[in-house]
């Protein structure tokens, strides 16, 4: 029995022999050698091979841009969040190349048709305002009044009582951008420069 662990011994010998560096180089030789080749650590390390060509990104088509307006207090007064939002849209390329827009404003259901009419329309003539004081041309701006028709949200609930943050969703104005050349004829002044406060 005292020759199993000798045995089992030999075998792990034998296995690290074979391991071993055969080609009968110094190991500390070999370590060196591999040093040279590799990239300092503080050196950026790239995942793509440079033997294989990259191919170009294309470049994505312009899409027309999307924005929402709230008031969800009332009234055709333009908020903190609606200026900031308003501010990041007139940087945006659409605006910038030239782009069509249209203005589509709706009111919640509190009050009759005809104030629900005018109540849209004076949220839409608010941005409206707001963009042509910004610099924008009055001639690409179209405002179009839709009243309670086209409601987010429910105006009441189940109940019967008023929904008021239904309500508050369904008063916006909602903005699209078109994009020029998407069947949008080119502009005939210079694109807008975006004045800044």
């Amino acid at each position: 029995m005292r020759r199993a662990p000798i045995i089992v011994a030999l075998c792990v010998f034998g296995i690290l022999a074979a391991c071993s560096n055969q080609t009968g180089e110094n190991p500390v030789d070999a370590a060196n050698d591999e040093s040279e080749q590799l990239p300092s650590p503080d050196a950026p390390v790239s995942i793509l091979r440079p033997d294989i060509e990259q191919p170009e990104l294309a470049d994505l088509p312009l899409e027309p841009l999307m924005v929402t307006i709230g008031f969800p207090n009332g009234g055709d007064e333009l908020d903190a969040a609606a200026m900031a939002a308003l501010e990041e849209l007139l940087v945006s390329e659409q605006v910038i190349e030239g782009g069509s827009i249209v203005l589509r404003a709706h009111s919640d259901a509190g009050g009759g048709d005809a104030v629900n009419m005018r109540a849209s329309q004076s949220r839409g003539d608010s941005v409206r305002n707001w963009l042509i004081a910004k610099g924008i041309d009055a001639d690409r701006i179209e405002v179009i009044a839709f009243g309670e028709q086209n409601p987010l949200q429910p105006n009441a609930l189940d109940n019967g009582q008023a929904n008021e943050d239904g309500r508050a969703a369904n008063r916006r104005v909602e903005i699209e951008v078109a994009v020029v050349g998407d069947g949008e004829p080119e502009p005939e002044t210079t694109p807008l420069t975006p004045e800044t406060d």
